[in-house]
């Protein structure tokens, strides 16, 4: 439900607010006023086209923004486009610039116009005497159809992403067939290159220490062979010292206690000293002095660079690429295998779609006809005397699929008679578009409350009539009233008129005002109680001057519309 329009500096509105209510919402006021302004800038909110021409007279920008209840399709467009969601409204904002640049901002966050014409079947449905907002085109035509039909097309939707997604599979493999091809030969050699040098992780570090080690094989023997003879073979080696000390000790230890640990720590260490001195004599005595081996060390570092120059940064980098290529070359030989599979899965979707796409030709192809003869009739006691047809023709070529099958609907309507059935959209009048899409909203709306059992709900959205009553008057305005009313009982009607037998069945009564102040012209909106309300409904009928008579017979009005 709409439940606020602002607008600030558009056209010749300096600044109006308008607040709205449930059920059936009526503008009215002096020609000129602006009623049908504010239908045009709720159409700018909906992603109507905007220009220069609407900024005020002086101002720099014009500013329109509105409340709506916030519903779960409308949720779902804002998730989708990464829009957060604030409590239970949508605010939309749009911002023209004199300059012609334009911002547009929902729930306080920056968007574009296309999110906007996204969110509109959502929340609003405009019927503006310039244009319709959603362009009455096919798709709208259809989910209208949809609508009366209860068909809700969920299991179509969810065909149709499983057989885009197989075939998408299918036309990436065989599109990059030529690409893998090229790279097979590369892959082949870069495999085959790691795999044969038989790398294993850490070896480097260790091939660098032993290196080091053969590159300094003389150095590092004469000192671990000096060392060796220090502390355990020479005459004055430290062995020797520690073994003259121990016996002296334990000489001690046998008449005083207080050498026995001394002792000990003796023994110890002369334990440690030939534990160090085995270690360096087996180190001695393991050096090889190798050219030929420290030749292969080089060698193989070498390669392992150059290998790292060429695939990683480390062994492991290296490792894990030459495992990459080795399973892209797996796959190119498992490519028929995965062929086959795909064209299997993209054969079964493609059933799938064409199975639920031609029970949904069924459903609405019934309901066309349904929708046709209740439209018709309806029109027809809007003052009009048409033919009206619905029909739905269905593509099967793959190249027509959509997420909503493969049908499209176009409604059809002949004016005159004797006049050949013409598509709805190219009707001239905005007056006849209002009424026509007014009976059709009815003849869908009431038959979808009396199918609601057992099905979806639909949820309800604002629906928006511009000047429906041109060229009526009497009983056919009256009767629109009557269907503007029972429209109003199950979802949200705005609606501009200039006919008192319409103002009479407002649940809430908007006027629109013109005045003057400080040489400009200016507009404001009152939403009228009972006695203002009567009193309007009197000026819709007499003119400037209300009579004592006409009050009353607008008090009669007004008693009888409920």
């Amino acid at each position: 439900m709409l439940v606020e329009l602002r607008a600030e500096n558009y056209a010749v509105i300096d600044h109006a607010v308008a607040a709205f209510g449930p059920g059936l919402n009526l503008l009215t006021g002096e020609t000129g006023a602006g009623k049908s302004i504010l239908v045009d800038a709720l159409a700018l909110l909906m992603g109507g086209k905007g220009s220069v021409d609407v900024v005020r007279h002086g101002a720099e920008k014009a500013v329109v923004s509105c409340v709506f209840d916030a519903t779960p399709g409308a949720e779902a467009v804002l998730g989708a486009n990464g829009i957060d969601v604030e409590g239970a409204e949508v605010i939309l904002r749009r911002e023209v610039h004199a300059s012609g640049k334009g911002r547009v901002f929902i729930n306080n966050q920056p968007a574009t116009v296309a999110v906007l014409k996204q969110l509109a079947p959502e929340l609003a449905l405009v019927h503006a005497q310039t244009e319709t907002l959603v362009s009455f085109d096919q798709a709208q035509q259809r989910i209208l159809l949809d609508r009366f039909a209860g068909l809700f097309p969920d299991e179509i939707s969810l065909a149709f992403a499983q057989w885009a997604e197989a075939k998408k599979k299918l036309e990436d493999l065989v599109d990059g067939e030529q690409d893998r091809l090229r790279m097979v030969d590369l892959w082949s050699y870069q495999s085959k290159e790691i795999a044969s040098a038989h790398l294993e992780p850490g070896e480097d570090e260790a091939l660098e220490t032993e290196k080091r080690v053969l590159a300094n094989a003389e150095k590092l023997y004469a000192a671990a062979q000096g060392a060796f003879e220090q502390l355990y073979e020479g005459s004055s080696s430290a062995e020797t010292a520690l073994r003259a000390a121990q016996r002296n000790v334990e000489e001690l230890s046998r008449y005083d206690a207080r050498f026995v640990e001394a002792l000990q720590q003796l023994t110890d260490a002369r334990a440690t000293v030939d534990d160090v001195a085995t270690t360096l004599r087996d180190y001695a005595e393991g050096i090889n002095a190798s050219p030929e081996r420290l030749e292969e060390i080089e060698d193989r570092l070498a390669l392992i660079d150059r290998l790292k120059r060429k695939y990683g940064k480390t062994i492991e980098d290296v490792i894990g690429f030459g495992e990459e290529a080795a399973r892209k070359l797996s796959e190119v030989e498992d490519r028929d295998g995965l062929l086959e599979a795909l064209r299997a899965t993209l054969a079964a979707a493609a059933k799938e779609y064409r199975r639920v796409a031609a029970a949904l030709n069924v459903a609405r192809s019934e309901a066309a006809g349904k929708l046709a003869k209740l439209a018709e009739a309806e029109i027809n006691s809007l003052a009009m005397k048409v033919r009206f047809d619905v029909a739905v023709a269905a593509n099967e070529k793959e190249t027509a699929w959509t997420t909503a099958g493969w049908d499209t609907v176009s409604y059809r309507i002949a004016t005159n008679a004797g006049e050949p059935l013409k598509p709805l959209v190219e009707i001239a009048s905005g007056g006849e578009m209002s009424r026509v899409m007014l009976a059709l909203k009815v003849a869908v709306e009431e038959h979808a409350a009396k199918n609601v059992k057992g099905k979806k709900k639909v949820a309800p959205r604002t629906l928006v009539f511009d000047e429906i009553d041109i060229g009526i008057g009497g009983r056919a305005a009256e009767a629109v009233g009557q269907k503007l009313k029972a429209l109003g009982g199950a979802q949200q009607v705005l609606c501009v008129t200039h006919l008192p037998q319409i103002a009479a069945f407002a649940d809430q009564h908007l006027v629109v005002e013109k005045r003057e102040a400080e040489g400009r012209t200016k507009t404001q909106i009152r939403t009228l109680d009972a006695a203002a309300r009567t009193r309007e409904v009197a000026r819709m009928m007499s003119g400037a001057k209300v009579t004592e008579t006409s009050l009353q017979h607008a008090e009669q009005m007004i008693q009888a519309s409920k």
